[in-house]
């Protein structure tokens, strides 16, 4: 008596087709040029940063002073965050289309949302090889140039912080790469908010104070002080580590807001001159709004993202 072979029987477990996605994505970043280039001018800018002051130490004569706390508030910016999204996800989904290699993919046994999500994997497994790369060398560089470093702890928040802060544009490049099957648009469009976030909050800044509206877009959201120290906070999503950390470390504290007074401002002053309190808020608020505004980013973008790709029409 013959056998029917069963299809599903001998098909691959979901694990094995998601991780073979995964893995698929994953080569496809580390053998990009421009991954490897965005990654080296990362490091750079890091290590001018690093050793600069270093250098001025040197050059003047002036021994540089420690500094405990330079690892952990080193941080990371807006613009290494959209350096790194461009490096890992402009070209997820819109090179797929634009080569003809998502037809070959699509035709796998598996959907095109296990497709979506182990590119979402891929990528985020990337990312996070690379921050906390990063994160290590800028430890071991600044316990090197400024001594012993505090709150070292937390560093794994500031590595979680930075990735969560990068996966804003990481979902935004996936939602514009599934809708306009483009990279350069993906590319002119991400580069283009960047830029108005980037002007907006100096601009509100400067006409109404630190507004709390800033605190709802991608980027540094408003600026202030926890209130009986010398600790700056820019709350807003590209700082969601520290303003984690700052939680941490002043759990009852606040943080207080002030509009800076243009006029006033005089070179060689040691603090900057304010024209009055525009409001105050706990650092507990300021830790979890800015938690809460990028997973709402996130979320909101990668649904749109997989709707497209999901609907989107693919022609051989």
């Amino acid at each position: 008596m013959t056998m029917t072979p069963n299809p599903k029987k001998d098909r691959p477990s979901w694990f094995t087709r998601f991780w073979a996605l995964v893995r698929y994505e994953m080569l496809w970043n580390i053998r990009k040029k421009k991954f490897i280039l965005i990654l080296a001018l990362v490091f750079i800018i890091a290590t001018i940063i690093l050793v600069l002051p270093l250098a001025l130490s040197v050059s003047s004569g002036v021994k540089i002073k420690a500094n405990p706390d330079y690892a952990i508030t080193f941080g990371g910016t807006g613009f290494v965050f959209l350096l790194f999204a461009i490096g890992t996800a402009v070209n997820t989904f819109s090179s797929e289309f634009e080569t003809g290699s998502i037809v070959p993919l699509v035709t796998k046994p598996v959907s095109r949302t296990m497709i979506f999500l182990g590119k979402l994997f891929g990528t985020f497994i990337i990312l996070i090889i690379s921050y906390v790369i990063l994160y290590g060398y800028i430890t071991a560089a600044s316990l090197i140039i400024y001594g012993h470093q505090n709150n070292l702890q937390y560093m794994p928040v500031i590595v979680l912080g930075s990735l969560l802060s990068t996966f804003i544009w990481v979902a935004l490049l996936f939602a514009v790469g599934t809708i306009s099957k483009n990279t350069i648009i993906t590319v002119i469009a991400a580069i283009i908010l960047f830029l108005a976030f980037f002007f907006a909050a100096p601009i509100i800044g400067e006409f109404s104070g630190p507004s709390p509206t800033l605190n709802y877009f991608p980027g540094t959201g408003a600026s202030g002080n926890i209130l009986g120290t010398n600790t700056t906070v820019s709350s807003g999503t590209d700082n969601i580590g520290l303003n984690i950390v700052d939680y941490a470390l002043y759990p009852s504290a606040n943080v207080t807001y002030y509009k800076i007074n243009i006029t006033a401002i005089r070179v060689g002053e040691p603090s900057i001159p304010t024209a009055g309190l525009v409001y105050t808020e706990p650092t507990s608020l300021v830790a979890l709004r800015s938690v809460a505004v990028a997973a709402a980013y996130i979320a909101g973008l990668l649904v749109v993202a997989w709707v497209a790709f999901k609907r989107s029409q693919i022609l051989e």
